[in-house]
């Protein structure tokens, strides 16, 4: 399994990549092992401010559908285009075509209380 060393990563699974202010956000490798094959994404709060931990959208996979929770508060500026139409970019491709949602972050000192990969690593026994 892979935990890129460049993310910060939440104990619900999503992982978080900042340049600055600006956030991408997407579900970890192991989340979307553990959900199976994903056919949609429920992504409503374009343009809309999240706070940290606040669900963001639902990702629904053939067996279940689970929250989404924004890993820093922020507001959502972009939803990944293509997982309209190919939602399995998310099994594919977790950390890299399957992101979900791009984000202006208030305060960029939240992420600090975030896991690092091998925090994470531990975390899921990886």
């Amino acid at each position: 399994m892979d935990f890129p060393a460049g993310l910060k990563y939440t104990k619900d699974h999503e992982w978080i990549k900042v340049d600055g202010n600006e956030a991408v956000i997407g579900i970890t490798e192991f989340a979307q092992r553990e959900l199976g094959d994903i056919v949609y994404i429920d992504i409503t709060s374009l343009g809309k401010e999240v706070a940290k931990d606040e669900v963001f959208g639902t990702v629904e996979a053939v067996k279940t559908v689970s929250d989404l929770f924004m890993p820093a508060g922020g507001t959502i500026t972009e939803v990944n285009p293509a997982l309209d139409s190919q939602p399995e970019l998310v099994n594919t491709d977790p950390y890299g075509d399957g992101w979900m949602v791009k984000a202006t972050l208030q305060d960029v000192s939240a992420l600090d209380s975030l896991l690092s990969a091998d925090s994470y690593k531990a975390l899921i026994g990886g």
